[in-house]
């Protein structure tokens, strides 16, 4: 029998988890200095944390950039708010400068949800009803996502902003994939081109966020207490992690020739 099985056997249980965090801060710790504890993270076949995206061991990776791009743009956040599955990212964000805030979900059993809706269809979303549209990772679970943004431009106020996010370097869920649930991983470029066909070219803001230590760290569940700030904050465009995009819907009678156009393919149910 080893050290470590000698201490699990004779320590109590209700000390036993106390042991696991402290394996976790020495690990943490050796790999923050260059150091990586047990079998390289380049000759694993299996990932460190299989069962989550690092939400047991402290803050997914994607939830700190994705709430870094809120906080830039949080004067965005303001008025009418729509948010997806619950209302945490537009209570945090808007604050008091929000009037109303709902929240849309697919699924009935959401008893958060105040819209039940496909966003790929949603006539039963009322037309120009919102300020402020929060749809973190949402997209990649959509099949039709050129629908999906049609949607959402057309349940904008003129003058209402869009902040999007959803992720190109990801593990991808199998349970969500066996269930219908996960379709896409998007570049930048990509989703660009794709808002292009509805939201005017020139107000519309994309950005990446992520590099390869953060990649490799995310595709094995870590969290961001895993790493450094410095590295997290390092932004390589060849390892597109998180995709982050800005839209704006134009003021009545600045609406340009090829909005008009995209505009007329949306659903105009009220």
């Amino acid at each position: 029998m080893g050290l470590e099985n000698i201490v699990r056997a004779i320590l109590p249980t209700a000390a036993k988890p106390w042991l696991r965090r402290q394996r976790l801060v020495a690990a943490r710790l050796l790999r923050r200095v260059g150091v990586n504890p047990g079998q390289s993270l380049l000759r694993r076949t299996t990932p460190i944390n299989p069962i989550d995206y690092g939400e047991s061991r402290g803050q997914c990776i994607d939830r700190y950039y994705i709430e870094n791009f809120l906080a830039a743009h949080a004067k965005d956040v303001r008025g009418h708010v729509l948010d997806f599955a619950d209302d945490n990212y537009a209570r945090k964000f808007g604050g008091n400068k929000t009037t109303k805030i709902d929240v849309l979900d697919l699924s009935p059993s959401n008893e958060q949800a105040t819209i039940i809706a496909d966003l790929a269809n949603g006539d039963n979303i009322p037309s120009d009803r919102f300020d402020s549209v929060l749809c973190t990772q949402v997209l990649h679970c959509i099949f039709d996502v050129e629908a999906a943004i049609r949607t959402l431009y057309r349940i904008l106020k003129p003058g209402g902003v869009l902040l999007v996010t959803d992720a190109c370097i990801q593990k991808v869920d199998s349970v969500d994939l066996q269930n219908g649930e996960e379709f896409w991983r998007f570049t930048s470029l990509g989703l660009r081109r794709m808002f292009e066909k509805v939201f005017p070219g020139d107000q519309l803001e994309v950005h990446s966020y992520g590099n390869v230590l953060v990649a490799i760290a995310a595709l094995h569940g870590l969290a961001v207490e895993d790493l450094t700030r410095t590295s997290l904050d390092v932004v390589d465009q060849d390892f597109e992690v998180l995709i982050t995009l800005r839209a704006v819907k134009p003021l009545v009678g600045e609406t340009t020739e090829v909005l008009a156009i995209a505009n007329s393919a949306s659903h105009l149910g009220d």
